[in-house]
């Protein structure tokens, strides 16, 4: 059973952690949140200098809390895209210097893959090789697709947002709302307090089956979040917010219609009756509405709903580390030549 490190720094997450097989022996994540929320959102040039800063004592940390050294180590895994190049580079350089240096195997992991995995790091979740084929969701702050998952490792984009994530129109929302950053735990908030969450219905995004943007994709599996936070904008110019329960109402609809979204491309995905599973990752999937949703969806399909814990659903290592245990990511001297792809498909 392989011990590995795992090493991620895709956006504004300085995370390391120690896996041996499913167990996972240590996570240790450093958040830049504080760093910009003056901003509203992620400033690349602050985040990759945090994470050259604060890298090596969360991968000493994580080495620390597992109680083991570098040289009880099999592999290092780190994710060498898609997300932020300034950031990305951070990692996969660090973790190309050590592999050098303590003589042990590099493996590159696809940030999106690992986040699609993280479901099965819960201990109740059955083995990969025996859920497929499933659907998994995977939605954040700069990813919402569909996969469709037939075999492990074996992915297919059959749907995905043509402009913004779910996870970038949430902080949109919570700027226009002035309900702070990161936007998606303070809609949440807002909408569970919510007294007429039913005040305004905002457009949920349906995508013209002519649009060159799809490629080939089934309009009616993608998802279009770039109008709603126009909608939110337009509503608020037009009846400004007098209270807080105002603010919760609004955050509550604008809610429910990115939730409401994501719940029907799953649905229509899973028409066909061929998936064992739905699967959800991703920071985005840690919203009380959309896991209630989901859950939904999952039972009138009569499949079981995967979640990942919620330790587990924004960026972390964990999953960096557990996927490259199962034999994927880009390995031996080619990971050492790896160069940081900040658009990496997880096909």
């Amino acid at each position: 059973m392989q011990t590995i490190l795992g090493i991620e720094t895709s956006c504004d997450e300085t995370a390391a952690a120690v896996v041996r097989g499913n167990q996972v022996l240590s996570s240790i994540i450093y958040s830049q949140v504080p760093l910009h929320q003056p901003y509203g959102g992620v400033v690349p040039e602050i985040a990759s200098r945090s994470h050259v800063e604060k890298l090596p004592g969360v991968v000493a940390q994580a080495l620390s809390d597992a109680r083991i050294s570098y040289h009880d180590l099999d592999a290092i895994a780190v994710t060498y895209g898609p997300g932020l190049a300034s950031s990305l580079v951070v990692g996969l350089s660090f973790a190309k210097g050590l592999s050098v240096a303590i003589n042990k195997p590099l493996i590159g992991i696809n940030h999106i893959a690992a986040h699609l995995y993280s479901v099965f790091l819960s201990p109740d979740a059955p083995p990969y090789n025996t859920a497929v084929p499933l659907l998994a969701l995977i939605v954040s702050g700069g990813h919402s697709c569909l996969v469709d998952v037939q075999q492990p490792g074996k992915f297919k984009v059959i749907g995905q947002t043509i402009d913004d994530a779910a996870g970038e129109a949430f902080d949109k929302a919570a700027q226009l709302l002035k309900l702070g950053y990161p936007g998606g735990p303070a809609i949440d908030k807002a909408a569970r307090k919510a007294t007429h969450a039913d005040v305004i219905t905002f457009p949920q995004g349906r995508t013209n089956p002519d649009n060159p943007i799809l490629g080939g994709l089934r309009a009616d599996l993608c998802f279009s979040f770039s109008g709603l936070k126009t909608a939110l904008m337009y509503q608020l110019r037009t009846q400004p917010v007098k209270n807080e329960d105002e603010v919760n109402n609004l955050a509550a609809a604008y809610q429910k219609a990115i939730v409401t979204a994501l719940a029907e491309r799953c649905g229509k995905a899973l028409a066909n009756g061929k998936h064992r599973f739905l699967a959800a990752g991703g920071g985005v999937s840690l919203n009380s509405s959309l896991r209630a949703r989901l859950k939904q969806v999952a039972d009138t399909h009569k499949i079981p709903l995967l979640l990942a814990e919620p330790r587990f659903c924004g960026d972390n290592a964990a999953m960096i580390a557990a996927l490259a245990t199962t034999g994927a990511g880009v390995r031996s001297d080619a990971a050492l030549s790896l160069d940081v792809v900040p658009n990496l498909p997880i096909e």
